[in-house]
């Protein structure tokens, strides 16, 4: 709406100070003023209300949306993040969609300082509205950082992407740190099933916000909503490793590019070789259409250009970065655990739940029983299962 144009009001006595305007009239008689009085008061009656209505209309029309960007970390101020305030008759309509690009990056910026760790690295995972609903993916993967072994501190540097209104809004209900990534003409709020046209365009855009933020001077562990974490996996990251890569299949060896590399988990230095390496990454998508990232990294890791770069790619063990495809064998050593090979929502969700009932039932454990051996997960069935080796009352 535009701004109403206001017009000064002036007196005799102003008019006098400016040049053109010539010095005020000799004062009126008697009835003139009382015809000048009333003719005032008869018109601050109807301006009066008509002014009423006019600020009514103008406040009712403008509803600011709170974005939640300008706020100190979650942790100082003691309180959960505001919610955010949407018109209700707008509350599906993302207004992140008017702000020029100029706009988003100063957001991003500023989310990604907030939540940066000392050295600039940041835990980054990717949300859409299929998995933002409450007791969904989403849930089970903060709660884990909860009930894992020191990583609820890690929750601190951690910024939740959201692909759509629906997921930004649920974020900012659970989260500090939340940005929401728009992208014109293309609706990421469904469930998008593994191959669709819809799930490699959103693998693709993920991807290169991730050479975005490589290019800003952050490092950082990408981690799919659908892994949970149990300990601090720097610990077990490399450090001569410009890329390091969670697997399907680990043969055994860290460099060796036989090893089936999973993109869900990720762990990325930010420096010339990475930043390079991502814009050729995304560039290959041309050459193997029809295959989502993860596949495409399996095809690329062997081409001459990854040398030429001079990028240092490590394959992360399944024993702490396990998952469905290949468990993790030991519970004493487990980081993180991935639903992978694990196709649709529903699935995702039994097999995180039966995760996080293993795992609740390992930490239950006395530290003596703990000890003893391996200690597995249950499977896909939900049954607890305890393999002790070399301790013949269990084998």
């Amino acid at each position: 709406m535009a701004r109403p144009h206001i017009v000064a009001r002036t007196s005799a006595t102003s008019l006098r100070h400016f040049p053109g305007h010539s010095k005020p009239s000799l004062p009126l008689s008697a009835p003139a003023l009382r015809k000048a009085a009333a003719a005032l008061l008869l018109a601050a009656a109807v301006a009066l209300p008509c002014a009423v209505l006019y600020r009514a209309a103008v406040l009712d029309a403008v509803q600011p949306v709170q974005v939640g960007w300008d706020r100190g970390p979650w942790w100082e101020r003691g309180q959960p993040p505001p919610a955010v305030v949407v018109p209700e008759e707008d509350g599906d309509v993302d207004p992140a969609a008017a702000d020029d690009l100029d706009s988003d990056d100063l957001k991003l910026e500023q989310v990604l300082q907030e939540a940066s760790m000392d050295n600039k690295t940041i835990i980054l995972t990717t949300l859409n509205a299929a998995w933002a609903s409450s007791g969904s993916v989403i849930d089970l993967f903060i709660d884990s950082f909860r009930r894992g072994v020191r990583t609820s501190s890690l929750l601190r540097h951690l910024v939740i992407i959201t692909f759509d209104w629906k997921a930004y809004k649920r974020c900012m209900k659970i989260h500090a740190y939340c940005f929401a990534l728009a992208t014109e003409n293309v609706d990421f709020s469904q469930e998008k099933r593994f191959l669709t046209a819809g799930y490699l365009d959103m693998m693709w855009k993920r991807l290169d916000f991730l050479r975005l933020v490589l290019e800003k001077g952050y490092s950082f562990i990408f981690s799919d909503a659908d892994i949970t974490w149990f300990r601090n996996p720097f610990p077990h990251f490399y450090p001569d490793g410009d890329f390091q890569i969670a697997c399907d299949h680990y043969v055994g060896n860290a460099t060796d590019l036989g090893n089936i590399a999973n993109g869900g988990f990720n762990y990325v230095r930010s420096n010339n070789q990475s930043i390079e390496f991502y814009k050729f990454w995304y560039s290959s998508r041309l050459r193997y259409p029809g295959y989502h990232d993860q596949d495409v990294f399996n095809f690329i890791k062997h081409d001459p250009y990854i040398t030429d770069i001079g990028l240092k790619i490590k394959f992360l063990s399944t024993t702490y970065f396990g998952g469905i495809c290949e468990p993790s064998r030991d519970l004493n050593k487990v980081c993180t655990m991935h639903a992978n090979c694990c196709i649709g929502l529903q699935s995702k969700l039994h097999d995180l739940r039966v995760i996080m009932e293993d795992w609740r039932n390992y930490m239950s454990m006395p530290p003596s029983l703990k000890r003893f051996g391996a200690l597995s997960w249950g499977g896909k069935r939900g049954y607890y299962i305890i393999n002790f080796a070399n301790f013949d009352a269990f084998s």
